[in-house]
């Protein structure tokens, strides 16, 4: 995987926390218990999807097309609502700010489904809260 600092970039999003699902064998991002990205290499036999690390992530709806217009590492969500989700293959050239940029906006768009109170909550959470503990 080219991107080392995806799943870093991933939990540093407030609220962000991680498990894995063994049955999908993927790991799940999720704000309050809602996906906002998960990071999988399928095997061979999903045809495009197969051999390739990658990270699907929400989008809005006619966001992705475009996207996939732009980069070719862009493609339709993998097992995932394929309007309203990319999939980035992470062996592709998509240049670190933009894929930077494109985790935030689905955890943005995943926070804008949870109740007000949640997103307040959120929004006085310190970026990195547990970077301190972490390191000790």
């Amino acid at each position: 995987m080219r991107y080392e600092w995806l799943d870093g970039c991933l939990l540093s999003l407030p609220g962000a926390e991680k498990r894995y699902h063994p049955a999908w064998k993927m790991f799940l991002y999720e704000v309050r218990g809602k996906q906002f990205a998960a990071v999988c290499s399928p095997e061979e036999r999903y045809r495009t999807y197969g051999g390739h690390d990658l990270v699907n992530l929400r989008c809005a709806p006619g966001e992705g097309e475009l996207l996939a217009a732009l980069h070719p590492e862009v493609l339709p969500g993998f097992y995932a609502d394929k309007r309203t989700w990319i999939a980035v293959l992470l062996d592709g050239e998509m240049p670190d700010d933009e894929l930077r940029a494109l985790c935030l906006h689905s955890w943005q768009l995943t926070v804008e489904r949870l109740p007000k109170y949640v997103q307040r909550e959120l929004a006085n959470i310190p970026e990195r809260e547990n970077e301190e503990e972490s390191k000790g």
